[in-house]
């Protein structure tokens, strides 16, 4: 190849690379999206976790909403109080009282308490036995299966089996709900991280069914109900529930239990 071909295509080369870095740099200023600076801000604050404990799909997008007026400052159950003045500040205001929720199972059917009907040899995953013959092999069709798909879930190792149900260790959890739409029973829910008093089971079997299958279970006596006096404790279905906006922490409810099931 002579000298004059190479000079032609270093030419053209550099020039249509002259041309594309023109044409990029153009395009970039053209369809620039403004982004609002607080957004970045908010962004910069929260944890980044992108769990979507907040109800949105990652951090990014609860910034976005923040930053929008479109969700409190203080959505970030991972970041918890701490962040959310932070973000309030941002925004330029007030963060409001927030309470520091934490997942909580709703099963004390370990193995001493609870009954099998049958041995259960099947691929070891809750969703996957939830669907065998009453719903598991354990007698009671509420209780926790204990093969651990919230364990699996959780991003901050929060949760563990222990005695053949799930724990969940409230010093480290997020309250993030992974766990909660993980379980196909139902069995977890978010509650105040200084509840008082909680009613651990989930049964909505009648009284002479639950003893049966567990020797812990909520028979529904209304016991808790007529001993508290501040009308906390409802019956329904069943199954007994504390409302913890009324809960004065009395302890009559958990004294009254005759399964001792309120903790």
């Amino acid at each position: 190849m002579n000298i004059t071909g190479i000079i032609i295509a270093v030419v053209v080369v550099g020039g249509v690379g002259l041309f594309i870095g023109l044409f990029l740099g153009i395009a970039a200023i053209k369809f620039r999206v403004e982004v609002d600076e607080r957004e970045e801000a908010v962004l910069a604050v929260l944890p980044g976790n992108n769990c979507g404990g907040c109800g949105y799909a990652g951090c990014s997008n609860l910034a976005a909403a923040i930053a929008k007026g479109e969700a409190p400052v203080n959505a970030c159950p991972v970041g918890g109080e701490p962040v959310g003045e932070k973000i309030a500040e941002i925004m330029g205001v007030d963060a409001g009282a927030s309470t520091k929720m934490v997942a909580f199972v709703k099963c004390a059917g370990t193995c001493e308490k609870t009954n099998t009907d049958y041995d259960y040899s099947g691929i070891k995953d809750c969703k996957m036995a939830a669907f065998v013959p009453n719903g598991g092999p354990k007698s009671c069709n509420f209780g926790c299966l204990g093969y651990g798909n919230c364990v699996k879930v959780c991003p901050f190792d929060a949760i563990h089996i222990v005695n053949g149900i799930a724990e969940v260790d409230k010093e480290i959890c997020k309250a993030c709900g992974k766990c909660i739409a993980e379980c196909p029973k139902q069995l977890i829910e978010l509650v105040p991280y200084d509840a008082k008093h909680i009613v651990q089971c989930n049964s909505s079997d009648k009284g002479p069914v639950t003893m049966k299958a567990c020797q812990t279970g909520c028979i529904g006596c209304g016991l808790c109900v007529k001993a508290c006096p501040s009308g906390a404790v409802t019956v329904e279905n069943f199954h007994a529930h504390i409302d913890q906006d009324k809960c004065t922490g009395c302890g009559l409810c958990k004294e009254k239990c005759p399964k001792k099931v309120i903790i």
